[in-house]
């Protein structure tokens, strides 16, 4: 059996803060990350609080997550290295759709675009 990538068993939380630090460092706002994560998982500010209160880690972060969006595949584009839409592992692709979605964010884009409305 493989080993579990190290990210898995790491609290949302402790990595919250960098994804912040990172699009405030690019003149977005906490706000706008919130935004991301809940149309990505179907969290609201309460569920998202809970999760950064009792320390879940990633797994159990997106296994609780209330809908992942429908919207998933049209989150396309190289992070880390990877072509997030050919990740072969579900949890690890959506660790990095979201790392993609905050990414874009801190690259200055529309947040329609973003959130992949028309």
């Amino acid at each position: 059996m493989m080993k579990k990538p190290r990210i898995f068993g790491m609290s949302f939380g402790s990595v919250y803060p960098l994804y912040i630090q990172k699009v405030e460092k690019k003149g977005r706002t906490q706000a706008e990350v919130d935004e991301v994560i809940f149309w990505l998982t179907g969290y609201d500010e309460a569920g998202l609080e809970r999760v950064l209160d009792q320390k879940v880690d990633f797994e159990t972060f997106f296994e609780e997550a209330p809908s992942m969006n429908p919207n998933v595949s049209l989150i396309t584009g190289v992070i880390c290295g990877y072509r997030v839409e050919e990740i072969e592992d579900p949890l690890m692709q959506q660790i990095r759709y979201l790392d993609k979605l905050v990414d874009e964010l801190a690259k200055g884009k529309a947040m329609e675009k973003v959130l992949r409305q028309n």
